[in-house]
């Protein structure tokens, strides 16, 4: 199964979209600045993770659903609430 999920940089508020078969570990690697995309604006916290997908092709299709403009929006809405 695979996650797409969302973090928040505790540094700058800056939001970071991605996938992933096991959350905590990805989430780790972020934090523990092995990720070199996200490596400077450690820490981060996981605050959005979307439904299970079957495959990485389906999940990547949401992955880029959020990263467009109108999820990223939608993600905002989420860090404000």
């Amino acid at each position: 199964m695979y996650f797409v999920y969302a973090l928040q940089s505790l540094k700058d508020n800056r939001i970071y979209v991605g996938l992933t078969q096991n959350l905590s570990e990805r989430l780790a690697y972020h934090n523990s600045g092995r990720v070199s995309s996200t490596k400077g604006y450690r820490p981060w916290k996981l605050f959005y993770t979307s439904e299970e997908f079957k495959t990485r092709a389906e999940a990547r299709i949401r992955e880029k659903e959020l990263k467009s403009g109108y999820g990223k929006e939608f993600l905002k809405k989420l860090v404000r609430a």
